[in-house]
């Protein structure tokens, strides 16, 4: 499996909230349920969206904005709106004990209007796994693409239907920003350049991408920089030089780190042994990979999944 598949399959959305709101100005829209991640898809009219950090990033008809959580943030129609009267609005369904649906948001109603307000689907995730974490790390505190007039409205009716609240509409609203998400972060790392991480840059690179695909299709295999290097077809020393001067870190550094994430990953969500996992991250025995593990993680593997369970 290439690294970003890995890292977009730890998306699994459980009990998350996904709300078909049409707004008229002014309005605004406090974020404050701490959710890792949030989306806001923007079907017609338009707003700007204010972090804790003071950034504000406007968004128009098409753009999707996935927001890092748990700080609270607001989207408004305008700055100006948060110091003058207007209709205020609360997403804060996850740390409430009573369940929050779309039609509980504090007065946001479904619909279409004639005056042409703006529309909005507005997602807030919760995951379902520890994989979120690694997924996290790996994007900016607020991330913007742009999706086709047909994709916004298909998100648009299917985003009503789950809102109807009949059987099975949780897991709809579950697996459709599960599908959203993993569509909107395929498209921003695609798009995003610098501001990409450095190992999903290293996949574009001609000499490590053999080598990264390589390590991860087979992470238990016994890589060593000298077969990483051959998977490349470079010397041993170029291999290593170049390998850290792009992704930041030594090849072995870069695959340790990875064995752990996954690691983390098989313990929290998983009944396999600890011998199991030792061998399905690539190390030959239980013992060597518990040592690893501590030394990078500050937990053994046991107290760890005692923690997280």
């Amino acid at each position: 499996m290439d690294p970003l598949s890995s890292l977009l399959s730890g998306i699994r959305a459980e009990g998350s909230v996904v709300s078909h709101a049409v707004l008229r100005a002014p309005w605004t829209i406090r974020f404050t349920d701490g959710a890792p991640l949030s989306m806001v898809t923007v079907l017609r009219g338009g707003g700007t969206l204010l972090l804790p950090d003071g950034t504000e990033r406007v968004i128009a008809a098409g753009d999707t904005a996935v927001v890092r959580g748990p700080a609270p943030f607001h989207l408004a129609d305008e700055p100006a709106s948060l110091h003058r009267p207007h209709a205020a609005y609360e997403i804060n369904c996850f740390t409430t004990e009573a369940p929050c649906s779309g039609e509980e948001l504090g007065g946001i109603h479904w619909g279409s209007d004639p005056d042409g307000a703006t529309a909005l689907v507005v997602g807030a995730y919760r995951a379902s796994g520890h994989r979120q974490e690694r997924l996290l790390r790996a994007l900016p505190p607020v991330l913007v693409v742009t999706e086709d007039a047909e994709v916004c409205a298909w998100l648009e009716s299917s985003a009503a239907d789950a809102a109807r609240l009949t059987p099975g509409s949780q897991a709809l609203m579950d697996r459709l920003l599960d599908w959203a998400l993993v569509c909107t972060l395929r498209m921003w790392f695609d798009k995003a350049g610098a501001d990409a991480p450095n190992w999903y840059r290293g996949l574009a690179d001609p000499v490590l991408a053999p080598a990264l695909h390589a390590f991860h299709d087979r992470p238990a295999d016994p890589w060593t920089v000298a077969s990483l290097a051959a998977q490349a077809g470079v010397s041993r020393a170029l291999f290593a030089r170049r390998f850290t001067e792009l992704m930041g870190r030594p090849p072995l550094a870069y695959l340790t780190e990875c064995r752990m994430d996954d690691a983390e990953a098989l313990l929290a969500d998983t009944d396999l042994s600890i011998a199991q996992i030792a061998k399905t991250v690539g190390y030959a025995d239980a013992f060597g990979f518990s040592a690893a593990f501590k030394r990078h993680k500050g937990l053994s593997p046991s107290t760890f999944r005692a923690a997280a369970a």
